[in-house]
């Protein structure tokens, strides 16, 4: 994504309790010269912000012009990632346009590769299970959280299914209470008027 050089751009991720998110990113600054992005950014950092559902900053440090972040979180829910540059221009002359890759893995232990080579073959298949058996236990935390999610979710429409019945019978009450009202005040019109 794109992003001037003092703003600060945010992305919500909802993750699981207890899941690692790791978060690898690179800055590109525009050159007004070449008409392009530059390929790297010296002297230029991100400011990374995370912020938990219940607004507590669980991470916030500054990181260089590439670079790799990760927290684990004990919150289920929508967690806040703000990334920002650490430019020291002011405001108004802050004018550069930023280029940011950012990639966000959420729950992943990834297979290293090299240990795998270096072990023999047995010890392949046995590091290739452990991988697998922990991917197994992020799925199964992910359906639990999403489980836990549709509960909540189904809970709240059956509380405003329930107040949508209470107001269609009060409103059901009001309006045959105001017409036998009607009635009755017509009715006793009629009868003071003599005309019935």
């Amino acid at each position: 994504f794109h992003s001037g050089e003092r703003e600060e751009k945010c992305i919500i991720e909802d993750v699981p309790s207890d899941t690692l998110v790791i978060g690898n990113y690179k800055v590109q600054r525009w050159d007004i010269q070449k008409q392009d992005f530059l390929e790297s950014a010296p002297g230029l950092g991100m400011f990374v912000t995370v912020t938990t559902p219940s607004a507590e900053v669980l991470l916030s440090k500054l990181y260089g012009p590439q670079g790799t972040f990760s927290f684990t979180s004990y919150l289920s829910g929508e967690h806040i990632i703000c990334l920002q540059s650490n430019s020291t221009r002011f405001v108004a002359f802050a004018g550069s346009k930023l280029r940011i890759h950012l990639d966000i893995r959420v729950g992943e232990h990834f297979l290293d590769e090299s240990v795998v080579q270096a072990k023999g073959k047995v010890n392949e298949v046995n590091v290739r299970l452990e991988h697998l058996i922990e991917q197994i236990h992020h799925i199964s935390k992910e359906q639990n959280y999403e489980r836990e999610r549709e509960e909540k979710f189904r809970k709240t429409s059956e509380e405003t299914n329930s107040n949508i019945l209470w107001w269609a019978i009060v409103q059901t009450l009001i309006l045959i209470s105001i017409g036998i009202w009607q009635i009755k005040s017509l009715r006793d019109f009629f009868i003071s008027k003599k005309l019935v």
